[in-house]
């Protein structure tokens, strides 16, 4: 997010940067904006001085009428799941009153259609909210505000809909298309190489005698298991071992395995 932030260049009508990216503090920190900061910033829930659960109860109070305008049917655990979600990154344009809600999601990507099926399943997450804070835009004077959302989906093994991807980042601001490109390729290989972080662990999880290993599965069962994803583990390979002074030896060296991951 944090490359989004600093290579969007796009300057609004006053000679100033036209996208604001508050969740991206740094390449290291990210903040994740509550509904609370997220609707003062757009002047549609002004924060009370804290104590006695004020803001919440005001906050609630506009999630509930926004359910019952629409018909929608909720209980208390609804609204609490309402409030807790976040997105995982939010951009502003204040001279256009734009507030783009971007989520970033990996997903399987074995099946023909599992960028449109993630894609939908995002937009499903957070249409409610969508709704509700339109809905709050539509009966606050002078609002102006436009709520929308932008997801930037990639497969676990790299896969991408490119021009899906950089249009996107065309669309917040970053107007060079070299710099796009490097952005996606750094999105592909930091997916990758998490990936292939997942599977090293999973590994050592399913062959390793500790506490939270169950059992010692065979490398040929972990495969027919993920065999359907197109992810394999190749069995151990023994090396040599070294020469060594017989006084360094001391008792005799075991072959050392490596085991390598094929994604």
């Amino acid at each position: 997010m944090f490359s989004i932030r600093k290579s969007s260049t796009e300057l609004n009508n006053a000679s100033e940067p036209r996208w604001h990216f508050p969740s991206a503090l740094s390449p290291e920190a990210h903040a994740e904006w509550g509904w609370y900061k997220i609707l003062e910033y757009m002047g549609l829930h002004e924060i009370l001085p804290p104590g006695s659960g004020k803001n919440r109860a005001k906050l609630r109070k506009d999630i509930e009428e926004y359910h019952t305008a629409y018909a929608i049917e909720f209980d208390d655990a609804d609204i609490d799941t309402f409030i807790a979600r976040r997105p995982n990154g939010l951009a502003f344009d204040n001279e256009e009153k734009l507030c783009v809600l971007m989520e970033y999601t990996r997903a399987m990507d074995t099946n023909k259609n599992w960028a449109e099926k993630k894609e939908q399943e995002e937009n499903d997450r957070y249409s409610s909210l969508l709704g509700f804070i339109n809905h709050l835009i539509s009966h606050r004077e002078k609002s102006g505000w436009k709520a929308s959302q932008i997801n930037f989906t990639r497969g676990v093994r790299g896969s991408l809909h490119t021009n899906q991807f950089l249009t996107r980042l065309e669309s917040l601001g970053v107007k060079k298309g070299n710099t796009r490109e490097a952005i996606r390729n750094r999105t592909v290989q930091k997916t990758v190489s998490m990936s292939d972080m997942i599977l090293k662990f999973f590994f050592i999880a399913l062959n390793s005698k500790t506490d939270w290993t169950l059992q010692n599965v065979p490398t040929e069962i972990v495969n027919k298991n993920m065999e359907r994803f197109n992810l394999h583990l190749q069995p151990p390979r023994l090396l040599p071992d070294r020469a060594v002074e017989p006084k360094a030896r001391g008792s005799a060296n075991k072959n050392k395995s490596h085991t390598h991951l094929c994604i």
